[in-house]
């Protein structure tokens, strides 16, 4: 499913109206009668108190759509006016005149008082009051309803985005309301998936209201809903070899589990062939943690980080292996990080980049540039920033923008991690993933993430693809978890414990997790 900016979907608005012939104020009543079915199926209507908080434009006139539809099917409603009728154009015009003939209690700018008791007497708010598409803080009496929404205890409905999200960003412009359902129209804007804005949307139930599917799938947007493709049959002649060969470039004193997680992540995923070069005096120490990964012992520093001296062994080891792996644990040690920028230019196999081995990212953009081999890297919002060289303030005020940025400069497929983790293409093209919780934020969990990718590159994915559906498998695997144990005391090794499970359901159960996103989104 894509996923559009605020102004792909008004162009898609004035395509449907221009040259399908659609009119304006028919988008309109579809749009606030798919609101009025999902409350219908998912709150009740008849003998409901609803108090519907109606904004300037047209996600007011939306909720006009939406108030006369409960009212006709036994809703007590208020509709509450918080901008200048007059100001309506021609379709919320129309809809809140049929409004004001059903005979719906009708009230027009009134004070903060009056909001707050009018959203504290309700069953269910509709927040239908700035849409997406806010530009500034929200302020006056928009900030009192938000507030008095908030503070209610009522079901609340969000038409189209929260009030007070950005659509674009998913940046809260200074309050938002906290919605325990939102329905939006056409396609899911970015705000409505891109954390913080996804954490005040609650369910989210998408409309397309009449679109033509050539419309919906023709849009140009770059951003999508992260449904990666079907895994590839497993051999059953196959042998260790055939499921990948791995190497994992890792470890340093006192890093133990980081190496540990990323190559028994890849075994745990369905990888055949695990090797962990890693520290000489660290290998005794990690075999018992992970007797499973085959170990490949390295020349090392005083402080015992790996060594540039093991340059050659470890290029040798490259040639017979699928996919490489750098980075986790390998510490920031001076001599360690001049290794891991020269063996960007010497593996000429697909490589991942996590954890320390990102900050010679930072420091050599140049290196990864210039590789023809496919690049992988996995960085958090502090490591973006550091790539990137910007504030993490930047990366968090537009990450999907970031993303998108960072991957077509440096030729790479990116993962931005954190709550609906991004990936992103060298083309530019931005997927949002959907599975995953709370309890993965946690030490560790990151290296799991890089032998899960590590796997879906050794069972023969493309890099593009062996990332997202990594992204995508290392979040199941986290909900899993917490299905079982809550999100409270997650650690790495339990999220690597689910990886098989995440694993089997997706082959077993592909169509029913990919149709709504993990039940992310909802097509109605």
């Amino acid at each position: 499913m894509k996923i559009c900016t605020v102004e792909e979907m008004r162009q898609l608005d004035r395509t449907a109206i221009e040259r399908y012939g659609v009119p304006g104020a028919f988008l309109m009543e579809n749009a606030g009668e798919a609101v009025y079915f999902v409350i219908l199926s998912e709150i009740g209507v008849a003998g409901k108190r609803f108090t519907v908080l109606a904004g300037a434009g047209h996600n007011g006139g939306d909720g006009f759509v939406v108030a006369r539809k409960l009212y006709s099917s036994g809703g007590l409603v208020r509709l509450i006016l918080l901008s200048d009728p007059d100001r309506y154009d021609e379709a919320p015009a129309l809809h809140l005149e049929m409004a004001r003939r059903a005979g719906i209690a009708l009230e027009v700018r009134p004070g903060g008082d009056a909001i707050r008791q009018a959203v504290a007497g309700a069953d269910v708010v509709v927040d239908a009051m700035l849409g997406t598409g806010i530009t500034r803080d929200v302020g006056g009496v928009y900030r009192e309803a938000v507030e008095a929404v908030n503070a209610s205890d009522a079901v609340v409905v969000a038409v189209d985005i929260p009030s007070g999200v950005d659509g674009n960003t998913g940046k809260v412009r200074g309050v938002a309301v906290e919605a325990d359902l939102t329905v939006t129209f056409g396609l899911p804007k970015r705000g409505n998936l891109v954390y913080p804005g996804a954490g005040y949307g609650g369910a989210l139930f998408v409309s397309h209201i009449s679109f033509p599917p050539e419309l919906i799938e023709g849009s140009e947007a770059a951003v999508r809903v992260n449904v990666p493709p079907p895994l590839p049959p497993r051999r059953p002649d196959g042998h260790k070899g055939t499921f990948g060969d791995g190497l994992f470039v890792a470890g340093a004193s006192r890093y133990y589990g980081a190496p540990a997680f990323s190559a028994l992540a890849m075994l745990r995923a369905g990888g055949g062939y695990a090797r962990l070069a890693a520290p000489r005096s660290v290998v005794p120490h990690l075999a018992g943690i992970a007797p499973e990964v085959v170990y490949a012992p390295q020349e090392e520093t005083a402080d015992g980080t790996l060594s540039p001296v093991a340059e050659g062994a470890l290029l040798e080891l490259v040639r017979v292996v699928d996919v490489v792996a750098v980075g986790p644990g390998v510490s920031l040690q001076e001599e360690t990080q001049r290794l891991v920028a020269r063996l960007f230019a010497g593996v000429d196999r697909t490589l991942i980049v996590d954890g320390d081995g990102l900050a010679a990212v930072a420091r050599h953009p140049g290196l990864i540039i210039a590789r023809t081999a496919p690049t992988i890297l996995t960085p958090h919002p502090g490591e973006m920033a550091r790539i990137c060289g910007c504030p993490i303030a930047h990366v968090l005020d537009d990450p999907v923008a970031v993303v998108q940025d960072t991957a077509v400069k440096l030729g790479a497929v990116m993962v931005l991690k954190g709550a609906h983790s991004l990936v992103a293409g060298p083309d530019g093209e931005v997927f949002v993933n959907t599975t995953g919780n709370s309890g993965m934020a946690t030490a560790g969990s990151g290296d799991v993430l890089t032998g899960t990718i590590a796997a879906m590159a050794g069972l023969g994915l493309g890099p593009l693809d062996a990332t997202r559906t990594g992204v995508f498998l290392h979040g199941l695997a986290g909900d899993l978890a917490a299905r079982t144990h809550g999100e409270d005391g997650i650690t790495a090794r339990t999220i690597l414990e689910f990886l098989p499970d995440a694993v089997a359901t997706f082959r077993e159960s592909y169509d029913d997790l990919t149709r709504d996103a993990c039940g992310a989104v909802r097509l109605v």
